[in-house]
């Protein structure tokens, strides 16, 4: 390599990296379907999040049945909410890695759905909302749209 090409950083490996991390954003914007995803994903993580700081508060503060079981369950929907707000951020960034967590999340979260709705009541409402935002996902990430946007070819 010529000292002409050393200054100017062209073929450097330095450059090689960053253009391999840039991915598919240099192939043009974020298409809507996949922000949505990740929004979405992101609001289904933040809820997760609030319920189980609630849970985790009412357990220290409150008189529930069982302060320790409230206690874990608010620490297990803190570590389950990590998950949905990793895929929404991967999603936001184009990360081919972010679809698989995204659609697992969701597959998990229709039968959780489907369990609210049989309960009855306002928590039926809850997981008609988590069914309708579940679902949205799943044909946002699927969408071939969002898949080129990924870079994730059809096999």
């Amino acid at each position: 390599m010529s000292s002409e090409q050393n200054e100017t950083g062209a073929g450097s490996p330095a450059e090689t990296t960053r253009s391999a991390e840039a991915g598919p954003e240099a192939d043009g914007p974020r298409p809507a379907r996949l922000t949505a995803a990740a929004v979405l994903s992101g609001v289904e993580g933040v809820a997760l999040a609030a319920f189980g700081a609630y849970l985790l508060v009412m357990g220290l503060l409150g008189a529930p049945d069982s302060a320790e079981q409230a206690e874990m369950g608010g620490l297990t929907l803190l570590a389950l909410a990590a998950l949905p707000l990793v895929a929404a951020r991967g999603l936001l960034l184009r990360r081919r890695w972010s679809r698989g967590p995204a659609l697992i999340i969701q597959i998990m979260a229709v039968p959780v759905a489907w369990t609210l709705i049989s309960t009855g009541g306002v928590v039926a409402l809850t997981g008609i909302a988590l069914a309708a935002v579940a679902l949205a996902v799943l044909g946002l990430i699927v969408n071939p749209t969002a898949t080129a946007a990924l870079d994730i070819a059809p096999r």
